[in-house]
This record gives structure tokens, sequence and C-alpha cells, in this order.
């Protein structure tokens, strides 16, 4: 399945909130002031919800409506309100900018080039076979990618780490854990890709440690290729057994005496 992980550069991307490749419609800020009777913003509570009186309103859909809008004031949840427009709002809010969901309408803040909200992890979710103590450090680094894509490929790189003693090595030494298992029969595409993991940025950098020329492009690299790696060590020998697994017996024992036999 395609991922194109979100992006101002893009039209169409993996949503933050719904995860679905869908269309975003993308939108400027405008400055509206506050009238001097609420010079600050207001701050809705569920004590305030619970002190209205929703009986008075008549229409079911304006009651449903507002229902929907405080409640998620109240969550602290982004929005988009539509009102009348104002032909005299010439202020906004310059380097920001909204993107809108197609598939789920909803919206995500945009401050530069890096997402605000929501804080939420936007890569590829982690190959499902991932070791548990590898995972957490996937999925901590897709959290901080967009405001620390540094530190975000510091934690892929301890991940490596931590995958090459998943992979029966000593883990203390990345390069002398890869070289020995190239020497166990490692496949060539495998080690490169863990090479390249180890390397990207600064071939000097080690594992958990931050280079200040990573960025959003390298992070990102890197989690395709931690997936990948998991996927050629661990999963496919998965698969592979899965299938052995699920034949009959009797044709599983005739392997077994072929096997035998031969050997």
């Amino acid at each position: 399945m395609k991922y194109v992980s979100p992006s101002v550069k893009e039209t169409a991307f993996n949503c933050p909130h719904c995860g679905a490749l869908a269309k975003q419609f993308w939108s400027v800020l405008c400055l509206d002031p506050l009238q001097a009777d609420m010079p600050v913003p207001r701050i809705l509570s569920q004590e305030d919800k619970a002190a209205l009186n929703f009986e008075e309103i008549q229409d079911p859909v304006e009651r449903d409506s507002l229902l929907a809008w405080i409640d998620k004031m109240i969550a602290g949840m982004p929005f988009v309100e539509d009102g009348e427009k104002n032909v005299y709002l010439r202020r906004r809010l310059r380097n920001c900018a909204i993107s809108e969901c197609f598939n789920c309408g909803k919206v995500s803040i945009w401050v530069r080039d890096k997402l605000m909200y929501p804080v939420v992890s936007n890569v590829l979710p982690a190959n499902v076979d991932m070791p548990d103590d590898v995972k957490r450090d996937y999925e901590e680094a897709g959290t901080i990618l967009n405001l620390s894509p540094r530190g975000a490929a510091a934690l892929l790189r301890l991940a490596i780490q931590k995958l090459c003693k998943e992979l029966g090595q000593p883990g203390e030494n990345i390069n002398a854990d890869i070289k020995a298992l190239v020497a166990a029969g490692l496949d060539r595409r495998v080690q490169q890709a863990l090479d390249a993991v180890r390397v990207i940025g600064n071939s000097a950098v080690h594992p958990g440690k931050i280079d200040i020329r990573d960025d959003v492009a390298t992070a990102e690299s890197l989690f395709k290729l931690l997936n990948l790696i998991v996927e050629k060590t661990i999963s496919e020998d998965k698969h592979v057994q899965e299938v052995y697994d699920s034949l009959p017996d009797n044709l599983r024992e005739a392997i077994t005496k072929r096997d035998a036999t031969n050997s």
C-alpha cells in the first residue's frame, strides 16, 4: 500500500488523524480580533456546558450542532467553523497553515514545514514482527519526527543496535554486530540497509547520538529501512515457517524422511 508522508509540499498524503491517503485542502490563517467584552480567549469547561440550557433550542439540528461545537472546544480540538465572510479582514498569520483531510474532515496545523497538531506519529506503522524493545524506540521516534528530526534519527540508530542484539549479537558495537551477521549468511541487501541506517548523516555518529545534519527526509528514510530490515530478518522466516507448519502431518513427515535419507 502506498504511503505518502504528511508534508506542506503535498496536496495528498496519509492523514495524521485517520491514516487514509487522501486529498488535503490547504488554508491560510486570518486574525479575527476578540471583542472588548471578551479580551482573552474563552476556554470552555464541562461546568460551562452543564450550565447551559439546551432545552430552549427547539431545532434539533441546531442543538446537536451546538453540542458538537462545545464538545470540541472542551476537548481542545482545533476545528473549522464556517462564519460570515468579512471583506475588511486583512490580517493574516504568516508562515502558518491548515490542512483539512477530505476523508475525515479533521484539520492539521503547520508552522512553516513542521506539523504541530496533531502530535502523533506520521510514519509507516512499525512492522508487526518488530521486537517490542525496538518498536518502542521506533514509535517514540515517530512522535517527535516533525519536532526534532535529529532526535528521531538518533532513536532509530539506537533501535538498530537493539535489533542486532535481538538477532543474536552482543549489541555493544554495531559494526562488529553487522560483520558477525554477514559472516553468518546475512542477505547482502539487509547488510547494506543496516549500514545505511548506521551511517546516514555522518559516519562518525554512534547509535543514540544526534547528528546536526539530520533532517525530516533523513529520518523518514531510516524508518523505511528499519521496517525493511525487520521484514527480511524476522518476518520472511516467520511467514515461511507458518506455511510449512500448515502442511498436513503426512507431508511434513515425508519431507523429514527425504531429508534424513539425503543426509
